[in-house]
């Protein structure tokens, strides 16, 4: 890597390491890389969020395996065309950087490969996962009840939700059973509808405000009609921040819709789910507490290393009631149940350790933090930004997208491609969303080393973009 001393090769790792005593090439080998990823951290803002080049290794396997060396000079062409999140510039998507104690937390992890399918295979990491999922119910506010399971991704907590709500009323066999969702649910929602075997469609999206929220009265309509029509309805899937503004859906509308209409509620907290951790800032996301089900990804502002996600659910016995076979290859568990019967993963790694050891390095006060900070960052680029220029669309949370006013669907196609290039040459990368059939460019404010001074350029950079547009 380009700026990176070279240090001396141990040249004899051996493929697995020593139970029998400590292994110093093997010591050697893990300090070294991680010295080259730490400086790697360290030049994160002398380059700049995307690669210039990206060379890559070979792939296959050599006859002979590589010395420690080439193994690192092999990382380093990797890291040298990787993305990196710790640029200030990195605004956009839903990748911060990562937290310290998470990064050695995740290297533990692969170290112990502890498997969460059943406890005799993760004695300690089974109880503290569950711990964690309780924790987190709690602090969202659901029922003794409740509990969850870690999942790889918020796609993944999205479909078994659903699954555990199509169980639960009693429609597995229903090809025609549907979901009730927003037009701005994430493309999860309806991943899963394929996944689960359902009719195309089965997944009906439902109108939003202009505020970007779901329609209750457009909720009411749709129901009725497909009841009219002959429909079983057994879910309705919220958003608590979706991915083009941030827009949160009225729970407590919803969750008072769920219970007179018998519809299991779903909350895709993904985005939005973090801000529940802080009891200044759960105000945000509204009555959460009173789901079925919640996903939430720590991955998306807290800066777990990904992946992170859990569901959970208000009801725990409700995932071994849909995911449970009984693991009869395994010890009894010492417990409730093993990992392996509350969802659709068997085999897991210990990635609640990573969760959990970047959250007592934060502490309270320092989730806080962040959280402020995010919805700081948000505030002070939208105060910056002219709304007679700009159409702005946003929510209560950290995401900003913007387009120019005043002009028809291609020019703003090009403008954001055009404008988004230029700004990659100041080294602010935003993303371009296409919503509501237009194109925006999209800042996402929780990368915690993005200062005023980057955000002040940007505001500078999106105006000049307007008057290069108009020549």
């Amino acid at each position: 890597m380009a700026g990176i001393a070279q240090i001396k090769p141990v040249t004899s790792l051996a493929p697995f390491a020593s139970p029998d005593d400590v292994d110093p090439t093997l010591q050697l080998f893990l300090e070294e890389a991680n010295a080259r990823l730490c400086k790697w951290f360290g030049h994160a803002s002398k380059r700049g969020p995307l690669p210039l080049v990206s060379v890559l290794p070979e792939v296959a396997p050599a006859m002979r395996g590589l010395t420690s060396g080439e193994l690192l000079d092999e990382l380093e062409l990797v890291m040298e065309g990787a993305y990196q999140p710790s640029h200030p510039g990195a605004l956009a998507h839903l990748d911060p950087p990562p937290l310290t104690a998470s990064i050695a937390a995740d290297l533990i992890c692969s170290g112990l490969n502890n498997n969460l399918l059943a406890e005799e295979l993760s004695p300690s990491l089974s109880r503290l996962e569950k711990k964690l999922c309780s924790w987190f119910a709690d602090c969202l506010g659901l029922p003794a009840s409740s509990g969850g399971v870690a999942a790889s991704g918020g796609s993944l907590s999205n479909l078994m939700a659903l699954v555990v709500a199509r169980s639960q009323a009693g429609l597995r066999g229903d090809p025609n059973a549907v979901v009730l969702t927003s037009c701005d649910a994430h493309v999860s929602v309806l991943k899963a509808i394929r996944v689960m075997g359902l009719a195309d469609d089965s997944l009906e999206f439902v109108p939003t405000d202009d505020d970007g929220t779901i329609s209750m009265d457009a909720l009411e309509s749709c129901l009725s009609g497909l009841r009219n029509a002959g429909r079983k309805c057994f879910a309705v899937v919220a958003t608590a921040g979706s991915t083009a503004r941030g827009a949160v859906d009225p729970l407590d509308k919803l969750s008072e819709f769920c219970r007179k209409e018998a519809l299991w509620l779903h909350v895709d907290a993904a985005i939005g789910g973090a801000f529940a951790l802080s009891p200044k800032k759960a105000h945000l996301i509204g009555e959460i507490s009173k789901a079925d089900s919640v996903t939430l990804n720590p991955q998306k502002l807290l800066g777990i290393p990904k992946t992170s996600s859990l569901l959970l659910v208000a009801d725990r016995d409700h995932l071994l009631n849909t995911f449970s076979t009984g693991l009869p290859y395994m010890e009894p568990p010492g417990g409730l149940s093993h990992g392996g019967e509350l969802g659709l993963q068997g085999s897991r790694p210990a990635e609640v350790l990573k969760l959990w050891l970047g959250l007592r390095q934060l502490g309270q006060e320092g989730i806080n933090h962040l959280l402020d900070g995010a919805l700081n960052r948000r505030s002070y680029l939208q105060n910056q930004l002219d709304i007679s220029q700009f159409n702005i669309v946003s929510g209560p949370l950290h995401l900003i997208s913007v387009t120019p006013k005043g002009v028809d669907r291609d020019k703003a196609q090009s403008w954001s491609a055009s404008t988004r290039d230029s700004l990659l040459k100041n080294n602010l990368m935003l993303s371009r969303p296409l919503y509501r059939e237009r194109y925006y460019l999209k800042v996402v404010l929780g990368n915690p080393h993005t200062t005023t001074e980057h955000l002040d350029l940007l505001a500078t950079l999106l105006k000049e973009s307007l008057l290069e547009e108009s020549h």
